[in-house]
């Protein structure tokens, strides 16, 4: 069972997500300001946060940066009434994974916690299972039924990429930059070379595609759950 640390100082905002959780099925903790849950969290494992900004002793912003400092990269998710621009920028550049205004619509809340769970996942294990199918981040493998195939470094990457997040189209820039990095002097259809190597290579692959959306992009799409 995951366990999920509510931070927030209205009393009834923390009942109520207490109650929306445990229904969904997680094990909730609750704490009113940033110290009390930095205090909890010395003690108990948290698997995820949802964070409120404007709170007593330490505010959410406070509490992010002293959690990535040390490197824990628990995901975040701020559940907050400010709502202007600068307030969401503020909040990313502290560290935190995910952002919602309140007043929030409970099953989108649950849907971005479920996907939140779910990439820190595949961080902590390196490894995403697609089916029969086993990415290894650390190995640069893919494996399926006993059989491993080691990729390009940059093959697996930008499968490993795409797998990660199904259905969601990446532009050619988007893969660029993320694959090869910003200052790399590689013309964009070297992406494109890429995904018609990976296409080639696991075209016996029952379990995910490749999907070329013209003008844009690419997406994977899963075949299996």
């Amino acid at each position: 069972m995951f366990q999920i640390l509510v931070v927030e100082d209205d009393k009834n905002t923390s009942r109520l997500m207490k109650a929306v959780l445990m229904h969904a099925g997680y094990e909730v903790f609750c704490a009113d300001n940033g110290i009390d849950a930095l205090e909890l969290m010395d003690k108990q494992h948290i698997d995820l946060i949802i964070l409120d900004i404007m709170m007593p002793k330490m505010d959410g912003y406070e509490f992010t940066k002293q959690l990535r400092n040390v490197n824990d990269n628990t995901p975040i998710l701020m559940v907050t009434a400010k709502q202007l621009s600068e307030d969401k920028c503020k909040g990313f550049l502290a560290g935190t994974d995910d952002y919602m205004v309140k007043p929030v619509n409970e099953d989108e809340m649950l849907l971005r916690i479920k996907a939140l769970l779910r990439r820190a996942k595949i961080v902590n294990e390196h490894k995403l299972h697609i089916g029969k199918v086993t990415l290894d981040y650390d190995a640069l493998t893919v494996s399926k039924d006993g059989e491993s195939q080691t990729l390009p470094q940059k093959e697996f990457y930008l499968l490993y990429k795409l797998l990660s997040y199904p259905d969601r189209i990446f532009t050619r820039i988007q893969l660029m930059d993320e694959i090869w990095g910003m200052e790399s002097e590689t013309v964009d259809t070297t992406v494109n070379v890429h995904i018609n190597r990976l296409r080639k290579r696991f075209e016996g692959y029952s379990e995910f595609d490749i999907i070329a959306i013209r003008g844009i992009g690419y997406k994977a799409v899963k075949n299996c759950d």
